[in-house]
């Protein structure tokens, strides 16, 4: 049996720092033997605003029907402004389409963080939005959550990262989370 990972998050910039990043961990939990379901940024920009005017029951059915059936979550933000962008945000809020299942939310599996910003503040302030965010819909934050300070050259063209003490960083969150899939709850 395979362990199913969904991996969530980037901007509306493909090839973002946040999108490399998720990445990296998706690679580690890969390495773990997961199957790793990915909603990049491309995906989730174009989202209308959950139960907003242009919402409909089947917008974002493929994301939340990958998160049903998740054995863990993966998730990076950039960090805006000291919060997480709107756009991962408005992605997590259909979420609550799972309010009803049998097991709600994420109850039970491990959640994975990833916030990425140009200052240490933004990063450690999305970070903390993030675990709460996971707590509310009572998943199981990752001990270890990475909240990188990142620039213009932090990857590599090809996507790699070119910090090794962030690798680091993001392979543990990725392989965190597989380690844990299925254990929990």
């Amino acid at each position: 049996m395979s362990l199913k990972i969904v991996a969530l998050g980037g901007t509306m910039r493909p090839g973002s720092s946040t999108e490399r990043a998720l990445a990296v961990a998706c690679a580690a939990a890969r390495d773990e033997g997961a199957e790793v379901i990915v909603f990049d940024g491309t995906y989730i920009s174009h989202l209308p605003h959950y139960r907003g005017p242009d919402w409909t029951p089947d917008k974002a059915s493929e994301l939340v029907e990958a998160v049903r059936g998740a054995d863990g979550i993966l998730i990076a933000t950039p960090g805006y402004h000291g919060t997480v962008s709107g756009m991962v945000k408005n992605a997590i809020d259909y979420f609550e389409e799972l309010a009803n299942d049998a097991r709600p939310y994420l109850d039970g599996r491990p959640v994975g963080l990833i916030v990425t910003a140009f200052g240490h503040q933004a990063a450690n302030s999305g970070m903390t939005t993030m675990r709460t965010i996971a707590h509310a819909l009572r998943g199981w934050p990752t001990p270890f959550g990475a909240a990188v300070k990142v620039a213009a050259d932090s990857f590599h063209d090809n996507g790699a990262c070119l910090d090794p003490a962030v690798q680091g960083q993001l392979e543990l969150v990725g392989r965190q989370v597989a380690q844990a899939a299925g254990r929990l709850g």
